[in-house]
């Protein structure tokens, strides 16, 4: 299963790259995180990333992506949200209007799976 993680707010490039700089560190998730770019629109050569996905299974990879997102969500300016998307359904996390003790349950939810 893979998670599908979009951002929206802000600077959307720069915090796609920090969020992607992140999950690629932790130990947990090592080869599993993917940048998927945007197609270009007219006149563009190239998108810039849109998606970060992240392949879930076995080893604690969920709970090590919910763990990231908390920390990373907790950090954001209030113009951000992310949204995470799995074949169990979409969550959109919007800092300005969620306390971020509320994140956990919902990422738990998106993203429950066998090893979680």
């Amino acid at each position: 299963m893979d998670a599908r993680i979009k951002v929206n707010g802000g600077d959307t490039v720069q915090e796609t790259a920090g969020l992607f700089e992140l999950l690629r560190g932790d130990r947990a998730l090592t080869g599993r995180v993917r940048a998927e770019p945007a197609p270009p629109r007219e006149g563009e050569l190239g998108g810039a990333t849109d998606v970060l996905v992240v392949a879930l299974g076995s080893g604690g990879a969920a709970a090590a992506l919910t763990n990231v997102l908390v920390a990373w969500v907790k950090t954001r300016r209030p113009d951000v949200s992310v949204t995470v998307t799995t074949p169990r359904g979409s969550v959109k996390i919007d800092t300005k209007d969620l306390p971020a003790d509320a994140v956990l349950p919902l990422l738990r939810e998106a993203l429950h799976n066998d090893d979680a």
